[in-house]
């Protein structure tokens, strides 16, 4: 039995669970199993994921990776991100100013300062993907306004691959019905996190059905710049907008057509689990 340290982190609602592995090291082939176990919001901790904090090699000082609460493997998160960089810097891995974190989808800038107080972090989303050409992993691309299970279905890959639906009625009680089966439709290969968006002047609110928690949460970083992508591409937005989500707001701004996200993350509390490997 090991005890191991955590820490519990939201980022507008999204939240993570949390562990360093300079400090504790949780094997590869048990992260899976960890997140499962530990996400659990009745026999577990509670979260939507775990973040998993290590030293990078690859370009950059550390290195995030990020398992949904069903134990899949994310490539990235944008509110994970930010939870990370929050830590990261108030345990003193990263100060103040720009600095790079390695993820699946690539290794991302980030900044981090402080503003009245409150920490914000803001990333380096990279630009937005529709040319399918360009993410065969995926198989999503160049796909606007297409058809799919009562609505127009427009795709893009912002480090993960996303559905973005425009609607009237973003408070309509069906849309998480209907998500499921657009997340799982042989359109996505490796599925998709399903954003239903209404515009609100020039600025968008959105919920995301998430892949890998399989249900609605409170805010998805990579899903509220989907949402801004799409809307840009569309004509409804110029370079910047901010999105509303349940959980709280993001500013989403482009630069060239490189995406960036702002937003602050919150430490909800921090403890000790007691971790025996082989009940995983």
């Amino acid at each position: 039995m090991t005890e191991i340290k955590f820490t519990k982190l939201h980022g507008n609602g999204n939240d993570f669970i949390l562990v360093d592995e300079f400090e504790n090291k949780i094997p590869d082939d048990k992260k899976s199993a960890f997140a499962k176990k530990y996400c659990h919001r009745r026999f577990g901790i509670g979260a939507d994921g775990v973040l998993f904090l290590s030293s990078s090699g690859r370009g950059a000082p550390l290195r995030m990776r990020i398992f949904n609460e069903d134990g899949s493997e994310a490539e990235m998160c944008g509110n994970g991100i930010r939870c990370f960089a929050k830590y990261a810097f108030d345990v003193g891995h990263i100060s103040t100013g720009k600095t790079k974190v390695e993820t699946m989808a690539g290794i991302l800038e980030i900044e981090a300062r402080v503003e009245n107080g409150k920490k914000l972090v803001k990333v380096c989303m990279g630009k937005p993907l529709f040319d399918r050409k360009k993410i065969p992993a995926t198989g999503m691309g160049d796909l606007i306004n297409v058809p799919l299970h009562g609505y127009e279905v427009s795709a893009v890959n912002t480090g993960v691959p996303h559905a973005v639906i425009f609607v009237d009625d973003i408070n309509d009680p069906g849309l998480m019905s209907i998500a499921p089966q657009i997340r799982y439709d042989k359109i996505f290969p490796k599925g998709a996190n399903v954003n239903f968006v209404s515009r609100e002047m020039g600025n968008l609110r959105v919920r995301t059905y998430e892949r890998g928690v399989e249900g609605e949460t409170l805010s998805c970083g990579t899903g509220s710049v989907a949402a801004a992508a799409v809307a840009r591409r569309k004509g409804f937005i110029r370079d910047s907008t901010v999105v509303k989500t349940v959980g709280g707001e993001l500013k989403i701004s482009f630069e060239h057509d490189i995406a960036y996200m702002e937003g602050s993350a919150e430490t909800v509390f921090t403890g000790t689990l007691n971790f025996d490997e082989s009940s995983l």
